[in-house]
């Protein structure tokens, strides 16, 4: 868990399918209300990663408004979360080396999260719409398993909630139903430690900062 990342550069190497199988095989066991088991994962290949991501460039480019099926962040800041964001996103430019004002730097960065850095699969998570917020829970600790599972493998991944900005292009490109809510996409792959981007840690809070104790 200390030594999990979110990595976005990736070696050229191919993940055996039967690998991604041992790991949701390991997943499967995450706990849910009622055992009712609500995660879904496409599992997308080069091919069908290029037509998904292709689309989403598009509409991007083409002035499309994002339809997500859920809100993922606030509509406003506050702190301290307001400033945990922004050292976020200060840490991983300032690994690329990339200025505040290099606009056009900071957007080929951040199209590369649609084409899910470039890993050699890519995962799509998705829920049956009509489940509730306990099973979106449910939903978090299943893709935790996942990311934790793939280290086993020597593998790393990263979570990404970009990849449901557009849901309907991605129900498109996977045929899924209007019924099922895209929750998030996942690179997975062999890390390429060498890459700047790579090479930064976010920081954590101690636990003394979120806990309060009760006698």
């Amino acid at each position: 868990m200390r030594e999990r990342q979110s990595v976005r550069a990736f070696l050229d190497k191919p993940v055996p399918l039967d690998t991604i199988d041992k790991i949701l095989e390991a997943a499967r066991f995450a706990p849910s209300g009622v055992n009712t088991q609500p995660w879904q994962v496409a599992i997308v290949g080069p091919l069908h990663r290029e037509k998904i991501s292709t689309a989403i460039i598009d509409a991007k480019n083409n002035g499309i408004e994002e339809n997500p099926d859920y809100h993922y962040y606030p509509e406003e800041w506050v702190e301290p979360f307001k400033n945990r964001r922004k050292a976020c996103g200060l840490a991983l430019y300032s690994a690329l080396n990339i200025k505040k004002d290099e606009t056009e730097k900071r957007k080929v960065q951040w199209y590369r999260n649609y084409y899910f850095f470039y890993a050699p699969i890519a995962l799509i998570f998705y829920l049956d719409a009509r489940l509730c917020k306990g099973s979106w829970m449910d939903m978090g600790m299943f893709i935790q398993n996942v990311m934790l599972a793939a280290r086993f493998y020597h593998l790393e991944t990263c979570p990404q909630a970009a990849l449901a900005e557009y849901p309907d292009i991605v129900r498109k490109h996977l045929n899924l139903p209007q019924s099922m809510h895209i929750v998030c996409g996942m690179a997975i792959g062999y890390a390429d430690w060498t890459h700047p981007v790579n090479q930064y840690r976010t920081h954590r809070e101690p636990v003394s900062s979120f806990t309060v104790q009760y006698d």
